[in-house]
């Protein structure tokens, strides 16, 4: 057989994950954990109450079997989507540069009364986005191949 391998062909399948609940976060977290993605690439749809972001996603679930056969450690690109989102507040976001590269840390989620609430996107370098929403419904679904990461190496978060 000649050509690529296609994603698909392989034993893993890109992610497809939806949280419906605050318990559900804690994993889609940790997935997206280390994704960057230039200021660029997040849309807010007021008109259809969706936020979503384009990330360059570090391959947690990956990482280990990347080490223990010898190959590079990879990334992918994924959309981290939020539904119901009526309004969207940033701290320390630079305005107006959508060539800025930002690290998402973590997903989390504060709730509200009657199920609304706010997701929390919380950026490196002490920046967050806060998306209020109606009900929480968060998916992570990847869009792309694996690729190696560029960097050759796993993120790393030193202690300080």
């Amino acid at each position: 057989m000649t050509g690529d391998a296609r994603f698909e062909d392989g034993a893993e399948r890109p992610l497809r994950l939806k949280a419906l609940a605050a318990d559900d976060l804690p994993v889609l977290s940790a997935l997206v954990q280390d994704a960057v993605f230039p200021a660029s690439e997040m849309r807010w749809d007021r008109t259809h109450r969706r936020f979503a972001v384009l990330l360059n996603r570090f391959r947690w679930e990956d990482h280990p079997a990347a080490l223990r056969r010898g190959r590079p450690v990879e990334r992918v690109q994924s959309v981290l989507a939020v539904e119901d989102v009526l309004g969207v507040a940033s701290l320390g976001v630079p305005r107006g540069d959508a060539d800025t590269v930002l690290s998402l840390l973590s997903v989390g989620f504060e709730p509200g009364e009657d199920g609304t609430g706010t997701v929390l996107l919380t950026l490196a370098g002490d920046g967050a986005l806060r998306l209020s929403v109606e009900t929480l419904e968060v998916t992570l679904r990847d869009v792309t191949r694996p690729y190696a990461a560029p960097s050759g190496r796993a993120p790393e978060h030193p202690e300080g």
